[in-house]
């Protein structure tokens, strides 16, 4: 049952604000009220369920303890909700002989972009319509629910070399294909036509868009045991919706319990809505003065707290074994992965990982270790980035997963219900 909620989540999020959107749904059905940013906080109870969005794609949840803050710390998930995609440029549509329309796009993160080639995509984000003024306009969601769009390869008799390796332009490359103009008035509005079509709105109320392209093909369970999974953006939604299951089923405890979703991960978190704002800081801090009408109890809080950051790690691929640390390359389905790397790109030290291992245990999860090959650069997450504005103790760990950044990944049923099993026993 928790795979099928997951791949249903999957399927529901083809884009972060979408993925916002769901897990702010899920948290009012189990009784979280929402925050006003602009509004005082007012007075804060233990067992408050409170959660608070930022520009339609983060969403933060705080599930308040019987002890203050300020005695009792707070026990945080954080995870990210965007993956590498393609952003729909303004005045996207280009006409090409035939009356073949394709759309001008640019690279979202860092996708593997052959993977996107030749498979059915659609389209999804957030449409900003006029409202009763200029500084408050309307946002309407976006999900296309059908095959809408491909990226088509180039024949291999144009391109004999295709199968040892090609070099692939962003803007000439990875354009799709819209559709074919069927009459003038088409010219110019097959997007647009689209989007009122979807959203039952008349073009003149359109003032932007942020949308994006997306798989089509719904995720699912493959496997002799149907042991794997495979979806689009693995990275980071899995994660998000490991921690909202904890969050959700666990009760109120001494500590504060919080999940942040962050946004914009896959571009360096440095905007209102990701890792790097101060956004999350400021309201935990609003809640702590609330809690104890001092300021010091922000600062007791922090002291007390733990943080796991949750982002997908590289599973160990069958074919590429000489690209990975000969003795700490986690496999699927063997637990939940720690991260490690001395030049300090995660937040996880040996005192954090102790932490996470022993709580793996109390939960008789297995757990791993990753550390990236010596010769090979790896990347960074939303550990250190977080706790470069709070600094708190924490781990940087994820699931073990294959083809990170690619159209779709694959991981391990397993692994999924041993995370969710791990974060239940740490939000207890």
């Amino acid at each position: 049952m928790r795979v099928k909620r997951l791949l249903d989540f999957l399927d529901a999020s083809p884009v972060n604000f979408l993925a916002a959107q769901n897990i702010a749904t899920e948290l009012e059905k189990a009784g979280y009220r929402k925050l006003d940013p602009r509004e005082p906080i007012g007075i804060v109870k233990a067992g408050d369920k409170l959660y608070v969005t930022k520009n339609d794609s983060s969403v933060y949840a705080f599930h308040i303890g019987r002890q203050p803050m300020a005695e009792a710390g707070f026990r945080m998930i954080c995870a990210h909700c965007d993956s590498p995609t393609f952003r729909i440029k303004p005045n996207a549509e280009m006409l090409c002989e035939g009356g073949i329309v394709k759309l001008n796009t640019e690279v979202y993160g860092g996708p593997i972009m052959s993977t996107w080639f030749d498979r059915p995509l659609t389209i999804a984000g957030r449409v900003i319509v006029r409202g009763q003024d200029a500084l408050n306009p309307q946002t309407l969601l976006l999900h296309v629910k059908r095959p809408l769009l491909q990226i088509s390869n180039l024949a291999i008799h144009f391109n004999r070399q295709v199968n040892d390796g090609v070099k692939l332009s962003k803007q000439k490359d990875m354009l799709p294909i819209l559709g074919i103009i069927n009459d003038e008035l088409e010219k110019g509005n097959l997007l647009m036509n689209i989007i009122c079509s979807e959203l039952s709105i008349k073009p003149e109320q359109v003032l932007d868009f942020d949308l994006y392209l997306a798989d089509a093909t719904p995720a699912c369970t493959f496997g002799v045991h149907d042991e794997f999974l495979s979806s689009g953006r693995l990275d980071d939604l899995s994660m998000c919706f490991a921690g909202l299951e904890a969050m959700i089923d666990t009760d109120t405890t001494d500590a504060t319990k919080v999940l942040a979703i962050f946004d914009n991960e896959e571009t360096g978190s440095q905007t209102k809505q990701g890792a790097g704002s101060p956004f999350l800081a400021m309201m935990l801090q609003r809640i702590a003065l609330a809690q104890s009408g001092s300021a010091e109890a922000w600062y007791q809080a922090i002291e007390r707290a733990f943080m796991i950051s949750a982002d997908n790690a590289h599973a160990w691929h069958p074919n590429y074994s000489e690209k990975y640390d000969p003795t700490n390359h986690p496999v699927l389905g063997g637990g939940p992965v720690i991260k490690f790397n001395a030049a300090q790109k995660y937040a996880s030290d040996a005192a954090s990982a102790a932490v996470f291992a022993e709580i793996c245990r109390q939960a008789d999860v297995p757990c791993q270790r990753f550390v990236n090959h010596s010769d090979v650069a790896g990347g960074s997450t939303l550990g250190n980035i977080l706790a470069s504005s709070i600094p708190l103790r924490g781990v940087d760990m994820g699931n073990a997963i294959l083809a990170m950044h690619s159209c779709r990944e694959t991981g391990s049923v397993a692994d999924h219900l041993y995370t969710v099993k791990a974060f239940t026993q740490f939000f207890k």
